[in-house]
């Protein structure tokens, strides 16, 4: 097989490059510019490109498959070229399909609590030393890759709802075909493609609907929302609802019950129970026990930046977090502080995505910050610039989360001030983002806690 990959630096785009390239095929690729770590890794693969930039002269006819990057334009003059030479061109989970075509597939969509879910499920996997394949979003513990592509009987995909690709505009979960799927729940996503609720919504009941007769779908019935889309759409499939586990906290540890059994975890929140119930349902339907998943999942310590222990001192935590939109940071802060209800909590927002810098949209964070003692919004006008959005009044960033002494920062020097200004004996601080506080150095945080 010959595979070429346009725009092959993005970072879950070159995983798969060199998945495939530990598979035997031949490939190649292009980008007009690779960051770290796709840089290194594919330097190490052997299939980092000669030269930065298109170049059509790459595309030829003995091309099996063309790998479409959502950072490609549809004028890309090699895309233009492929099209010429009607060369068989995929979005990424078009071809992760085509690859997993005789597999089981799992798919985990929903609007939050995906990669932990399929994190979840792979880590019970592996401790069991069951063979798959996998698709996940994220650098997680035991894995080298987030993208593994064998010939294994089992495929599990984390599921995203975005836009396949710039030439196939429906969302990638349409793509992959699952035989067991999982849908977490829906909050509104994605604004910027999805400009109203309904046409989000819309894209799970097509998800639904698509799915083939008799296949399991796993479902959060405590979203009322996803339960009646599930009641109307889903009854011709096997429906399988969960909801939060059987469980305790003491001292600080969760303890989580299912039948006769338990597992003391390293992970908390009623979200990543939700996240835990929905996993081992698939695992169960996977052929594991009840008993060889809670033997796992006491080892499970999180993906990258879900709830990431940045710091700890003997009464007080800095957690990171990858909560962006307004469902997650309200489970991500309720989390925290159920988990540790005689702490205070100091809670940073970034406000990051296209969806959360929009004016119109931040009435979705109403009450987000409520469980916050101390709770702070940073945004970067850089950021703004970029995508070309205006800029954010401070009065109306407080009117919309309904939270009059909420500070905001839109200097990363003024939040760094700020944190150093706040008193960690007995508080755990909490930082939110999908971003990086442009370039906040969250190692050097370790000090805040010995002051």
């Amino acid at each position: 097989m010959k595979v070429h990959f346009i725009a092959i630096g993005g970072s879950v785009m070159h995983q798969l490059a060199i998945a495939l390239k530990q598979k035997g095929y031949e490939v190649t690729g292009s980008d007009d510019e690779i960051f770290e770590p796709a840089l290194s890794n594919l330097r190490q693969a052997g299939i980092l490109p000669d030269n930065i930039g298109w170049d059509p002269a790459r595309i030829t006819p003995g091309i099996d498959a063309v790998i479409l990057g959502m950072h490609a334009r549809e004028d890309n003059p090699e895309l233009v070229r492929a099209r010429e030479l009607q060369l068989n061109i995929y979005s990424f989970p078009e071809y992760i399909y085509q690859e997993s075509k005789n597999k089981t597939r799992v798919a985990v969509g929903g609007s939050h609590g995906k990669t932990t879910t399929t994190a979840m499920i792979m880590h019970a996997l592996q401790y069991n030393q069951r063979r798959f394949d996998y698709l996940v979003g994220a650098k997680l513990e035991g894995f080298n890759q987030s993208v593994n592509v064998t010939d294994a009987p089992l495929i599990v995909c984390e599921a995203d709802e975005y836009p396949a690709s710039v030439i196939e505009k429906r969302p990638k979960f349409l793509f992959l075909h699952p035989q067991i799927a999982v849908l977490t729940g829906i909050a509104w996503d994605h604004i910027n493609v999805f400009p109203t609720y309904d046409i989000y919504k819309e894209q799970f009941a097509l998800f639904i609907r698509q799915m083939e007769a008799g296949s399991a779908l796993i479902y959060n019935s405590s979203d009322t929302e996803l339960n009646s889309l599930v009641a109307a759409e889903g009854r011709h499939l096997r429906l399988v609802p969960y909801t939060t586990p059987i469980h305790m906290i003491r001292d600080g540890v969760t303890r989580v019950f299912f039948d006769e059994g338990f597992a003391d975890l390293s992970v908390f929140g009623e979200h990543n129970l939700l996240n835990m119930h929905a996993a081992k349902l698939v695992c169960n339907e996977l052929g594991l026990s009840d008993e060889e998943f809670l033997a796992a999942i006491a080892s499970f310590k999180g993906a990258a930046k879900r709830l990431e222990l940045v710091a700890k001192s003997e009464d007080s935590v800095i957690y990171r977090d990858f909560a962006h939109a307004p469902s997650k940071v309200k489970a991500t802060m309720e989390a925290t502080r159920q988990q540790f209800p005689d702490r205070r909590l100091i809670a940073v927002l970034e406000l990051h995505t296209y969806s959360s810098l929009n004016a119109s949209f931040l009435s979705q964070y109403e009450g987000a910050m409520a469980p916050a003692d101390v709770a702070a919004v940073y945004y970067s006008k850089h950021a703004l610039e970029i995508k070309r959005m205006p800029d954010l009044e401070p009065a109306l960033i407080r009117e919309k989360f309904g939270r009059s002494d909420l500070r905001i920062f839109s200097d990363r020097t003024q939040l760094e001030a700020f944190l150093e200004a706040q008193d960690y004996h007995q508080a755990n601080l909490l930082l939110m983002s999908s971003g990086t506080y442009d370039g906040l150095d969250f190692p050097s945080l370790k000090k805040l806690l010995h002051k």
